[in-house]
Formats: C-alpha cells, structure tokens, sequence
C-alpha cells in the first residue's frame, strides 16, 4: 500500500517503513506526526484530498541539506557576491498508512 502526501509544498509517494526527508518541522527526534493531506491512497484518488485518510510517522532527525553557493560576479566591475545556504529538513520514517 502506497500513499501520496503534500507537505512543506511538495509531494511525496510514501509506504510504511519508508524513511524520506522533508521540509523543516517542529517536532523532536522520536516524535509522532501526522500527515493528513493525503491526496491518494494505492488507486483512490482525492478531491483534493482523501476524506479520512491519514499517514503516521516518527520524526527520526532534524538535519541540515549540503551548502549551495550562490556567487554572482559582475566582470570588469570589481564586484562580486558570494552567499552560501543550507536548509533545515527533517528525517522522518512512516510508520503506517490508514485509509479513509
């Protein structure tokens, strides 16, 4: 059984056990989430979402993504700027998927 959630602004296809990585939450390690957009459930596609489904998980770590740089350089001009980012995720591992 496979489901389709939507959080952080982006979608996921996730099944139990499966252990993926999202946008930041504000959750400690060990921590029980519920996810209830659930926009499908195997073939039972929702409008927008799947009336009383929802998708059990436990957070197992909060983490941060790989540097990206972002260097702009104007030529012949002596100006340059380099910033670099990392973004805050979680690791969460779904535990159980309960269909509506």
């Amino acid at each position: 059984m496979f489901a389709v959630i939507k959080t952080g602004g982006k979608q996921y296809k996730v099944a139990a056990n499966d252990v993926i990585t999202i946008e930041k939450l504000d959750q400690e390690a060990g921590a029980k989430v519920v996810f209830d957009e659930v926009l499908m459930v195997n073939t039972t596609i929702g409008a927008p979402t799947v009336a009383g489904a929802s998708v059990l998980a436990e957070v197992v770590e909060q983490t941060r993504g790989p540097k990206v740089i972002a260097f702009k350089k104007r030529r012949r001009k002596n100006s340059r700027r380099k910033r670099g980012h990392r973004q805050d995720l979680t690791i969460v591992k779904i535990t159980e998927i309960v269909a509506g």
